[in-house]
């Protein structure tokens, strides 16, 4: 069965004048529910994790001051959001949803996590709405509790996954793979184990041949025991803050192709949402709902 983390944080409301979508993570889990993709039983609601697991990723100082709400201000202007306690409290229960997902990944094959893909968060900062990069946390947990040698990020954001490439710089146990806009933020990049940087305008029929070249010699080398898959849907022509130009079919047929590729490797794998700016709302949440959909067509029916 599919698991899916969802808490009614992730939906925290931002001051007026914030136009960060945070209404896609409730819309999200209603739609899957409206149209029968899911059902309650596929929803499981985090708490908040261990502090080790956090610590595994994260400056012990840096997690303290998220904590006490002392970050200073111009960090506070990287990370983008005014914080709250509520917002720091939303950060690490995400962080546990994508830790409880892994579990339920190495059970079932796949889960995943209604927000996450905090890929900006940096070992000892934050930027870009991301303060806990949830998905280099569930990475070292699944490494840790399974005892796992080698796990592959598969980052197809439109933005690169710079803090996850800082996190696992010099770690060959962890091969970042990002995928992104090179003309895009941010713009000094870190060094991700293979980066692909596309064009502005880059359509279906060239993404997609990419990344069928990429990807299955990417798993045929790196034979991962566990993979992370950030699916963001910034990639559309429509989003506001990409410079890609997917359609929302060939978005889609991105998440179909590494859904399958693997599912027939065999390799348990956690998703997180990322990305996605659209100004049609109704957009975003039908690109990220297709994700669902392949997820239980292609490991579930």
């Amino acid at each position: 069965m599919l698991k899916i983390a969802f808490h009614p944080i992730y939906t925290h409301p931002l001051p007026e004048g914030h136009r960060f979508p945070m209404e896609k993570y409730e819309l999200l889990p209603a739609q899957l529910l409206h149209e029968g993709t899911c059902n309650s039983v596929n929803f499981f609601e985090p708490d908040f994790p261990e502090i080790d697991h956090v610590l595994d990723v994260h400056d012990e100082q840096y997690v303290k001051n998220l904590q006490a709400l002392e970050i200073d201000k111009k960090m506070a202007r990287r990370i983008g959001f005014p914080l709250s306690q509520q917002l720091i409290d939303r950060e690490f229960i995400l962080a546990q949803g994508t830790i409880k997902a892994c579990d339920y990944a190495i059970e079932s094959g796949i889960a995943m996590n209604i927000a996450g893909g905090t890929h900006h968060a940096f070992t000892d900062k934050g930027e870009a709405f991301c303060l806990l990069n949830d998905q280099a946390i569930g990475a070292r947990y699944v490494q840790k509790r399974y005892g796992l040698k080698k796990v592959l990020m598969i980052d197809l954001d439109v933005h690169q996954g710079n803090g996850t490439a800082e996190i696992f710089e010099g770690d060959d146990s962890v091969f970042t793979f990002s995928m992104h806009g090179a003309h895009n933020y941010p713009f000094v990049k870190e060094k991700s184990d293979l980066d692909i940087e596309l064009s502005n305008g880059c359509r279906d029929d060239e993404y997609l041949q990419i990344l069928k070249q990429i990807l299955p010699k990417v798993l045929k080398e790196q034979r991962p025991d566990f993979v992370f898959y950030l699916s963001g849907v910034d990639v559309l022509e429509t989003d506001k803050l990409g410079k890609l130009a997917l359609t929302l079919e060939g978005c889609k047929e991105r998440d179909r192709f590494v859904l399958e590729s693997c599912y027939e490797y065999n390799v348990p794998m956690m998703c997180s949402m990322g990305g996605g700016y659209s100004d049609d709302i109704k957009v975003i949440i039908d690109a990220h709902a297709n994700t669902y959909r392949l997820v239980q067509e292609i490991f579930f029916s």
